[in-house]
């Protein structure tokens, strides 16, 4: 069989698609390249440069390379983007997933697993996060990505669409330095940078319910959610039928806004002391996953810890900007 990797040029997507190719899977990536960087891809997997917009492409690749299932990564993911800009958060998220399923259902696919987030659950009030926990997103990004559930799962239910939904918790580091992220939107890169530039990294809050005042959250190695797609592909595979499932992805472990930036500090030698200001409207003080179903369910548990998130982020930043280092040694540096 054949899966199509929607998004695969991706940060996240060159991962699971390394993982799923080297596995053995058979897979075809369709990525419009608009944040997607063709080099991550290993050589023998197929590049069709388009968008889930277009059904026409749709029809056409998933006929000629025989697609027996698909992966979906495609869509936009920036929080703040998406409350400036909501229209096309919705056009892209949800419309264009709504294109690919039509698509799949034309073609007779019948193995689906969708790229979510934890972001659909909002700002709960728990110690940990349950897939039962209420959905109450708080930004048209989470919206999006509840929709896209709901949506994956009534065309399943009315169409025998196996379908797996994967509820990413915060994603980090990289399984080799070229592949790392490339944006500086999440709290990692964000920390690379303002440390590389001379300047402090910020916490937004220190007067929060938990042990050191900061917010506590769920890192999850971006290599680890690699083989959490295989196993979602698998399962579908091996269950060959309908049915749903919605797990999170995630350590199961939590870990403060405080203690990450130390550990930033420690791997890269900036030790620059963090500046503390007022909290952010909408940071909840704790979002960490319940990870007992996804174990239970894929057989997949989360192997690597933060400080290896730390370490291969920093590495693949230093790639990308040789003069990271001067203000102190990281990992492999003299």
């Amino acid at each position: 069989m054949t899966w199509l990797i929607t998004g695969g040029a991706g940060y996240i997507g060159a991962h699971v698609v390394r993982t799923m190719s080297g596995a053995g899977e058979s897979v075809v990536v369709l990525d419009d390249v608009s944040s997607g960087v063709p080099d991550r891809l290993p050589a023998d997997v197929s590049l069709v440069r388009g968008s889930v917009l277009d059904r026409e492409l749709l029809d056409r690749v998933l006929a000629e390379h025989a697609v027996t299932g698909v992966v979906h990564l495609a869509a936009k993911k920036q929080v703040g983007e998406s409350v400036a800009q909501p229209l096309s958060y919705y056009e892209a998220n949800v419309h264009g997933l709504g294109v690919l399923l039509e698509a799949v259902v034309a073609a007779g696919v019948k193995r689906f697993v969708l790229s979510s987030s934890a972001a659909v659950y909002g700002n709960p009030d728990t110690d940990l996060i349950t897939e039962a926990t209420p959905c109450a997103p708080v930004n048209p990004y989470g919206e999006t990505k509840l929709a896209g559930e709901w949506l994956v799962r009534a065309t399943g239910l009315a169409h025998g669409v196996g379908t797996v939904c994967l509820r990413y918790f915060n994603v980090a580091g990289a399984e080799r330095p070229e592949l790392a992220d490339t944006g500086v939107f999440n709290i990692v890169p964000m920390v690379f940078d303002r440390l590389t530039r001379g300047e402090q990294p910020r916490i937004f809050g220190d007067d929060y319910p938990t042990p050191d005042g900061t917010c506590v959250r769920d890192y999850i190695h971006v290599a680890d959610l690699g083989e959490a797609h295989l196993a979602a592909a698998r399962r579908l595979t091996a269950q060959d039928g309908p049915g749903d499932l919605t797990v999170n992805i995630g350590r199961g472990e939590g870990v403060s806004v405080r203690e990450l930036i130390d550990t930033i500090g420690e791997v890269s030698g900036h030790g620059t002391p963090a500046l503390v200001e007022p909290r952010r409207p909408g940071d909840s003080p704790r979002a960490v996953a319940a990870v007992d179903l996804a174990t239970k369910e894929l057989g997949w548990t989360a192997r690597r810890g933060v400080r290896e998130m730390v370490e291969s982020a920093w590495e693949g930043w230093c790639l990308r900007h040789p003069d990271a280092r001067a203000g102190g040694a990281g990992p492999g540096a003299a």
